[in-house]
């Protein structure tokens, strides 16, 4: 006689086997990687962590960088308070410099960036990099952000030091997180600005004259010191035509609730950044060779 069927286990309990062969498989074998632009947040984060490491290192940067915009608003800012030569819209100079010199502390830090990009390549560190799989868009990206993250540091030093002289700051959290976001969109173009200049002249001395060379004309040719109707009119079309001028007038706004262009500010902003990481990427190959 044959030996009678074995009756059918319950269905929960094949789902069990199932599942406990699964997490066995697991074990064995990893879960396929992620790959393409989910992957891409991650990097990015991670090419920005490692920028701002360095500064666990080394904070004397952040130090010695506060000095300049202390002097702009203590020298240059009580001065022309006094003597109301420049129209302000009845507010006093001072206000209306400080987000200007917020502005224009942050570009500093953020315009020299390529001379770190060329340094990693004179280590060998960029190739190591350019072989991993990150895309050069993250990683440029991850540049860009740290050198944001940076300027907002300095920026809240300034925003400190503007207090303590008596400007009439904004302490909406709303608002202070829209001047984080204007400060670090506008970082990031100016050190993808930077990085682009790196990948075309390739040495730390040519970047240095060159960065030394249109600071000071960015920071002339925006409304950062003066309203731009008491400008010539060829230095309100440059005026125009500068990031810097559309991150100033989102600060003041911000900062001190005068009358701006917060949606063209933040679109040109965004804009400029993309382009930026765009141009970096695409000439950082020819760095690296």
């Amino acid at each position: 006689m044959s030996a009678a069927p074995a009756a059918p286990r319950p269905a929960s309990a094949e789902d069990a086997a199932t599942q406990a062969v699964r997490r066995l498989d697991l074990l064995l074998a990893p879960p396929p990687a992620r790959t393409g632009w989910r992957m891409l947040p991650a990097r990015v984060g991670a090419m920005c962590a490692v920028e701002l490491q360095k500064l666990r290192h080394d904070r004397t940067e952040l130090y010695t960088r506060a000095i300049q915009p202390a002097l702009w608003l203590l020298i240059f800012g009580e001065t022309f308070t006094h003597i109301h030569a420049i129209p302000t819209g009845g507010i006093p100079y001072l206000d209306y410099l400080a987000p200007g010199i917020i502005a224009q502390s942050a570009m500093f830090i953020a315009i020299f960036y390529g001379i770190m990009i060329i340094w990693e390549r004179d280590a060998g560190i960029l190739t190591k990099l350019l072989v991993t799989p990150t895309p050069r868009f993250a990683l440029i990206t991850g540049k860009a952000f740290a050198a944001g993250v940076k300027a907002l540091i300095q920026a809240i030093v300034v925003i400190v030091i503007a207090a303590v002289l008596g400007v009439s700051l904004t302490w909406n959290p709303l608002r202070l997180l829209g001047v984080a976001v204007a400060v670090i969109l506008g970082s990031a173009f100016f050190s993808c600005l930077s990085m682009s200049i790196a990948g075309i002249v390739l040495t730390r001395d040519r970047l240095m004259g060159i960065g030394q060379a249109i600071t000071m004309p960015l920071f002339f040719a925006s409304n950062a010191l003066y309203p731009v109707a008491v400008m010539p009119g060829w230095l309100q079309t440059l005026s125009k035509i500068n990031p810097l001028s559309y991150q100033v007038d989102a600060l003041r706004g911000l900062l001190l609730g005068t009358h701006s262009h917060l949606g063209m500010d933040y679109l040109v902003l965004i804009v400029a950044a993309a382009l930026g990481v765009t141009v970096a990427s695409s000439l950082l190959g020819r760095l690296a060779r």
